[in-house]
């Protein structure tokens, strides 16, 4: 036999083999998948019938393309400061004379019969307010002497003083907090707030996480994440010391002509993958170095404080070159300016406990309110002064708040003076964008045990900022598994109480 007539055997084999291989289980199952994952997909962005209450003109191609919310919203951003640990409380905003006639009693069993908490055990002794309170502004709201800075514009914020969450540990409080959803896999409320609106500057992220007190929260990066909406809508974290985001820079002997080329190489092979399997995430990759490519020229310029004015910083209290919570703060209300739709600050270290000083209500909880308390009032009154805050919508919180009792882990009195975690009461307040200014919402029994007017969920405090965004929390929805999922899942109602 020829050599060609091998060559010509050899071909046929071939042949034959991809007929066999197309029909074959294994080939079928990888193949008709892509199809199947054809149909998911149409259904995910738009075409199938239950998304139609979601409202969201979605193009993949262009993920963070700028949208409309449903209807007119008062925000276009949102910063929320996330005090990680759980701030009291009782030492901040809710002032309990009361509770100071109990101090160093043995707590009533009436406080603990059927309670759950996460360290205490036995019998506790109460713990009264390790503060001073004043009435301030014509609102003539309470608040401690550890947060004289905020003090000064009470009047530009609404409390909630009896938000209630159904969890006592860190990380499932915060992803409960911030992701509607006690376990891991649910997307951020950062995320489904990139995912409706996209950016409005599309050389920096729609979502930018900014950590402090050395330390991220205990849920980790998952409470930025972006669960089962596509990875370009998770937070992007960026730092307020060196590179604003690791490996911002091209290495040595790489120009930027160099660097577009490879990514323009690199997104040609994605977009041939995509043709062939039109799977989304392929699409979120090729925006993702797209954006990383824009981001080495915006990011530095817009994360450099340094060209702020000197009254700038001394209204902050920043810190030029270092990791602080006031460089973020300030950070913070430049991505607002530049476009960026939802900033999400962590500051680590308010877990009072008692275990040492650093964890003390009466020593390092009073340091922890030093080191945010004029960052925080220069942010409103920042936005303030540059016509933001009337489009900004500013959230401060923790996960939970803190017991009434004092801490006595194992059934004996902590070294310091500390508070367990609490679910049945903590305070979160609001600024800007339509929320009324100086109101107090809810209130708590006269030792600040239990809510006893006015009580909200973490849901309903993530239906009203989706509804100062322009969204009914209960038609903004994503099409996953099967059905229509929603940040607030199947509870949540708007405060309308809080709103002009």
């Amino acid at each position: 036999m020829t050599q060609k007539e091998l060559h010509n055997q050899r071909l046929l084999r071939e042949a034959e083999n991809s007929v066999i291989q197309m029909h074959t289980r294994r080939h079928f199952i990888k193949e008709s998948a892509m199809g199947l994952g054809g149909l998911a997909l149409a259904s995910l962005f738009g075409c199938g019938k239950d998304n139609a209450s979601s409202q969201i003109a979605f193009d993949p191609a262009h993920p963070l393309a700028p949208k409309l919310p449903p209807f007119p919203g008062k925000a276009k951003s949102v910063i929320y400061l996330h005090m990680a640990g759980a701030p009291s409380q009782l030492e901040l905003f809710d002032y309990k004379p009361e509770l100071m006639k109990m101090d160093g009693q043995l707590c009533p069993q009436s406080l603990l019969e059927g309670k759950r908490f996460a360290f205490i055990r036995g019998v506790p002794k109460m713990l009264g307010p390790q503060a001073k309170f004043a009435q301030h502004g014509q609102s003539r709201a309470w608040v401690s002497e550890n947060m004289p800075h905020l003090a000064s514009i009470v009047d530009e914020v609404s409390f909630l003083k009896a938000v209630t969450t159904d969890q006592f540990n860190h990380a499932p409080a915060q992803l409960l907090v911030h992701t509607g959803f006690p376990r891991l896999g649910r997307p951020s409320i950062g995320s489904w707030v990139t995912y409706g609106l996209g950016s409005e500057n599309e050389n920096l992220p729609g979502f930018v996480v900014l950590t402090s007190g050395g330390k991220n929260p205990d849920a980790g990066k998952s409470v930025w994440g972006s669960g089962f909406l596509p990875s370009v809508y998770q937070g992007v974290q960026c730092r307020s010391e060196g590179d604003p985001v690791l490996f911002l820079n091209d290495p040595d002997g790489m120009s930027r002509d160099l660097r577009k080329a490879s990514i323009d190489a690199i997104n040609q092979v994605n977009a041939e993958e995509y043709k062939q399997y039109n799977d989304p995430e392929i699409l979120s990759r090729i925006s993702q170095y797209e954006m990383a490519y824009k981001m080495q020229i915006s990011v530095p310029e817009v994360m450099n404080i340094n060209d702020e004015p000197q009254y700038i910083h001394d209204m902050y209290g920043t810190k030029p070159g270092e990791a602080c919570f006031a460089n973020n703060v300030l950070l913070a209300r430049k991505l607002v300016e530049k476009g960026v739709r939802f900033v999400q600050l962590f500051d680590w270290g308010w877990d009072s406990h008692g275990t040492d000083a650093s964890l003390a209500i009466d020593v390092g909880f009073i340091n922890k309110c030093r080191q945010v308390d004029k960052s925080i009032t220069a942010l409103i009154l920042d936005l303030k002064q540059r016509g933001l805050l009337e489009e900004t919508l500013v959230v401060w919180g923790g996960e939970f708040g803190r017991t009434p009792m004092m801490e006595n882990r194992e059934g004996k009195q902590n070294p310091f003076k500390g508070r367990d975690h609490h679910t049945e009461a903590f305070t979160i307040w609001m600024a800007g964008a339509g929320i009324k200014k100086g109101a107090v919402y809810g209130e708590t029994d006269e030792i600040g045990y239990s809510a006893i007017s006015g009580k909200v969920e973490t849901f309903d405090v993530q239906a009203t900022i989706l509804n100062q965004l322009g969204f009914d929390h209960e038609k903004f929805t994503y099409q996953f598994q099967g059905r229509p999922y929603r940040l607030t899942d199947t509870k949540g109602k708007v405060i309308e109480e809080i709103i002009a």
